[in-house]
């Protein structure tokens, strides 16, 4: 659900706002070489709120895409929008959230708390011990409340909480279970309560209702077959939700400052925290930060069986990139260098 893509950046820049043509000759070369994707969409946004959108291959401009782990972005978004309201803190433990009797791992002094959660520095593992699909082809849909409240009763941390940062599918959808039981609903629903309504995001869901399934694109795998889309119980937050290029251009404004919003101070806070994870990269609440020869991105991808996502934004020339493919196969190279020409693309075999 999650590709870290490190990049190495060459000495000579190539500006933003690539041709339209050349958007699409990346695209072509992608889906042309790499017959893990079929089809796949960019949205580009600046600093004049100019949008451009392209589609290649067996999609539309408006498709629906899984969008796997970008939907943790909106899950710190919906914390420090929670915390804004004063519905909880960042420091609150995480058991502060659970039902009376579950217990959360606990090592050294201090609990695992909510910021821990968002920033990847709980101590818990990538994946609960107990994750036993019925299905690979659909890993999560059977990972129920009781299953992981019993993982968390038994697991012991191998390092005290905030010792160090380790990427964790877990700890994002621990974080989405507990703000929906604090929010008094499902996470779908405070979702689209809280972020997509103020957002004007309509085309983004957890679960999509009927009238948006002849959207969805097809995922495929990394044979290029089709294959099942992923359901979420217990860890939607760590990736449940699907959208389209225009939504997330929606987004990215908002945290663009391009689109006014009641969101933006709960934005603001998602990038008041940092730890640095190594060689430029670095880990705020809920985004990941590559810094380098004086310019920062702020960017998410994601990635489930048959889908791979990326959106990113850099806040001095106040751009933002959308990829979106119906693929197993990252596209973190192409967001990177959409954003800054510096960023190379990585090589594709024939």
């Amino acid at each position: 659900m999650h590709w870290l893509g490190l990049v190495l950046l060459s000495a000579s820049a190539i500006a933003f706002a690539q041709p339209e043509d050349e958007i699409r000759g990346i695209l072509s070369d992608r889906i042309d070489r790499d017959h893990a994707i079929k089809g796949m969409v960019v949205a580009t946004i600046d600093g004049d709120s100019r949008r451009r959108v392209v589609s290649h291959g067996d999609v539309h401009d408006d498709s629906l895409f899984e969008i796997g782990s970008v939907t943790k972005v909106f899950t710190a978004l919906l914390l420090t929008d929670m915390v804004e309201r004063g519905e909880v803190a960042l420091d609150d433990p995480v058991e502060k959230y659970l039902p009376a009797g579950v217990r959360m791992p606990q090592r050294g002094r201090r609990p695992i708390t909510l910021r821990d959660l968002a920033m990847h520095m709980s101590g818990l593992p990538r994946v609960p011990t107990n994750l036993s699909p019925k299905t690979l082809a659909n890993p999560y849909v059977d990972y129920t409340p009781a299953k992981l409240y019993d993982f968390l009763r038994t697991y012991s941390l191998p390092r005290d909480p905030g010792a160090k940062w380790e990427y964790s599918n877990l700890g994002a959808g621990l974080l989405g279970h507990v703000l929906a039981l604090r929010g008094g609903n499902d996470y779908g629903t405070l979702i689209r309560l809280r972020i997509c309504g103020p957002l004007d995001m309509t085309s983004t869901a957890a679960v999509l209702p009927d009238y948006l399934k002849e959207r969805a694109a097809t995922g495929h795998n990394g044979a290029g077959q089709p294959v099942s889309n992923w359901n979420f119980d217990a860890l939607a937050g760590a990736g449940a939700l699907w959208s389209s290029a225009d939504d997330l251009l929606n987004f990215l404004a908002a945290n663009l400052g391009l689109k006014p919003s009641g969101l933006t101070p709960a934005m603001q806070a998602m990038r008041q925290a940092r730890v640095s994870v190594g060689g430029g990269f670095g880990q705020e609440i809920g985004w990941q930060t590559l810094t380098s020869n004086g310019t920062e991105l702020i960017w998410k991808d994601g990635g489930t069986f048959g889908f791979s996502s990326f959106i990113g934004f850099d806040p001095k020339a106040r751009r933002g990139v959308v990829v979106l493919a119906d693929g197993f196969s990252p596209v973190t190279d192409i967001g990177l260098h959409l954003l800054d020409g510096r960023n190379p693309l990585r090589k594709t075999t024939p």
